[in-house]
C-alpha cells in the first residue's frame, strides 16, 4: 500500500463545523465486513449490536485548553502557542508549536493576559514550527496550571473555521473524560451521551477504559508514498491490569471486544501477549497500523470519517479491508455524511 491509494475528493461542505444537536443523533454508517454490507442508523442504534458480556473500550483521556495567544515583547505581534506536552513541572517546560513561527527565535518573550500575567522565554528550536518554553510565573504549581487553564483556549480543530464558542468546551470532550494530557478529543467517544451508555450498560455491556494522550502527531500529514517511512509522534499511554482483565476475559468467553475510536485502537494494539491478550502497560507508544496488518484485540470499531492521507485512514484501512473502507468513503460522500470531528461515526463489525 502506497500513499497514493489513501487519496479521495472530499467535498468542502461535508466537513462538520458543529456536532449533532444531541450527541447520540448523529449518523452511523454499519460495515460488515463478513457480508461485505452497509447499513444507514443513527448512533444510539449501536445498541441493536452488542449484548451482554460484550466489552466497549473507550479512551478516557481529557482534551486541556491547549492553545494560548500571546504578545511578543517590543513588537508586541500576536502569537499563537499551542501547548503540546510538559517537559518538566518544577522547571515549567513545555513542548509547544507557534505560528507564525519565522518571528520567534531563542531568548524572545511572550506575554500572556490582559495584564501580562504570565510570561514565557524561548529556550529552545525543536522544529521548524515546535519551540521549547520555559514558562516564568510567580506562583505554585497548581496556581501555574490553574492560570494555563483560564488563558487558554478549547483546541477545536483548525479546518472547524469560525470562533470558539464557550459551549465547544463542552462539545468536545467526552462525557467519560477523566485523564488530562489530550490536545485533541479522541473523536469517536464524542458520540456517547450518557442516557445511551445507562442503556449500554442495562444490556449488560462493559466498558474497560484506557488513557492515551492524543497529541498532534495523530494528525500529522503523511508525506512519504512508502508508508513504512512514515515516522509517528509518541504519545503517553496508560493500560490498567483491571481494563485487561475486563478485555481478556470477554476473549475467553468469545464476546465483542469493540474499540472506540482509533486511538482505543492503537492503544490496545501496543501492548499485546504473543497469545493475543492485553497487556498493562504504562509508557509511550509511536505505533503507526496501516495495510496489511493483522490485528490481537478488538474484533469491532466505532470511528469518525478521517480525512484523506491520514494515518486515521490507513487504520480503518487495515481493519476494515482497503476495498470495503473505499466503498463505505464513497458511499459516504454520496449520502452526505459528515466528516472529521464533529462529524458523524462508523461501527465496523
Amino acid at each position: 500500500m502506497k500513499l497514493s491509494n489513501f487519496n479521495f475528493n472530499l467535498p468542502a461542505e461535508l466537513l462538520a463545523e458543529y456536532p449533532a444537536e444531541n450527541r447520540d443523533e448523529a449518523r452511523l454508517m454499519v460495515v460488515n465486513r463478513k457480508t461485505q454490507t452497509i447499513e444507514h442508523k443513527l448512533f444510539k442504534d449501536v445498541l441493536e449490536y452488542f449484548g451482554e458480556g460484550d466489552v466497549m473500550v473507550l479512551n478516557n483521556t481529557k482534551v486541556f485548553p491547549a492553545r494560548l495567544y500571546g504578545n511578543k515583547e517590543k513588537t508586541g505581534a500576536r502569537i499563537e502557542v499551542f501547548l503540546l506536552r510538559e517537559l518538566n513541572a518544577e522547571q515549567r517546560l513545555w513542548d509547544v508549536l507557534v505560528d507564525p513561527a519565522r518571528k520567534i527565535r531563542i531568548g524572545n518573550k511572550l506575554y500572556f493576559g490582559d495584564d501580562d500575567s504570565l510570561v514565557a522565554e524561548v529556550i529552545d528550536n525543536t522544529t521548524s514550527r515546535g519551540r521549547t518554553l520555559r514558562f516564568l510565573y510567580d506562583g505554585s504549581y497548581e496556581e501555574f496550571r490553574a492560570k494555563l487553564l483560564e488563558l487558554g483556549e478549547t483546541p477545536i480543530p483548525k479546518y472547524i473555521n469560525r470562533e470558539v464558542t464557550p459551549e465547544d468546551a463542552e462539545r468536545y470532550q467526552t462525557i467519560y473524560a477523566k485523564e488530562e494530557g489530550a490536545v485533541a478529543a479522541p473523536t469517536a467517544g464524542l458520540h456517547f451521551s450518557k442516557h445511551l451508555m445507562k442503556r449500554l450498560e442495562i444490556k449488560g455491556v462493559e466498558f474497560a477504559e484506557v488513557t492515551l494522550h492524543v497529541g498532534l502527531g495523530t494528525f500529522n500529514p503523511v508525506e512519504v508514498e512508502d508508508l513504512s517511512k512514515h515516522k509517528m509522534d509518541s504519545e503517553e499511554l496508560k493500560i490498567s491490569q483491571e481494563a485487561c482483565d475486563i478485555v481478556n476475559k470477554a476473549k475467553v468467553n468469545k464476546k465483542r471486544v469493540c474499540a472506540v475510536g482509533t486511538t482505543t485502537m492503537r492503544a490496545m494494539e501496543s501492548s499485546v501477549s504473543s497469545s493475543r491478550t492485553l497487556n498493562a502497560f504504562e509508557g509511550w507508544t509511536n505505533k503507526f497500523i496501516f495495510p496489511p496488518y493483522d490485528f490481537s484485540v478488538a474484533d469491532c470499531m466505532i470511528t469518525n470519517f478521517h480525512t484523506p492521507k491520514s494515518t486515521l485512514l490507513m487504520m480503518i484501512s487495515a481493519f476494515c479491508g482497503h476495498d470495503l473502507m473505499r466503498k463505505a468513503y464513497d458511499e459516504a460522500i454520496k449520502e452526505g455524511y459528515k466528516f472529521y470531528s464533529y462529524g458523524d461515526a462508523m461501527l465496523i463489525l
